[in-house]
């Protein structure tokens, strides 16, 4: 058998905080999530998001700790334009989510943004920049 990245996983310290931040990101989640301590949405091309409670870590690795200094990871989702990208992290914000990176024209020809999830990981926001003359 082959090995085949699957799943990416999320350890979250509250599981509800996280459902909202990915829901507004457009992730679905099964109904009643909030009360299960381990719940997954399916991702393009066949990928897995997973998040799993501090609490059902601990409850086969019962020496888990967070990472000192707060997240270890980033997500990044492709916006359908850079208007999208500007408006998702106001939303986010708005929301009361840390904004890291205010949405700016990067020199790779994307417009970009960094948000932080309930559990301090970055989430990058991205969308092509209109190519001049096209």
């Amino acid at each position: 058998m082959t090995v085949r990245f699957a799943v990416i996983g999320l350890v979250v310290s509250d599981l509800a905080a996280s459902l909202a931040f990915y829901r507004r990101l457009g992730l679905v989640f099964p109904e009643g999530a909030e009360d299960q301590p381990h719940v997954e949405a399916g991702l393009p091309g066949g990928l897995t998001l997973a998040l799993d409670t501090e609490e059902t870590v601990r409850s086969f690795h019962p020496g888990w700790q967070p990472p000192a200094g707060g997240g270890r990871i980033s997500l990044a989702f492709r916006c359908g334009s850079p208007a999208e990208v500007d408006a998702r992290y106001a939303e986010l914000v708005a929301a009361g989510h840390h904004g890291e990176l205010k949405p700016w024209d990067a020199v790779w020809g994307q417009r970009y943004a960094t948000v932080h999830d309930p559990d301090g990981n970055g989430v990058d926001l991205f969308a092509p920049l209109p190519v001049p003359g096209e």
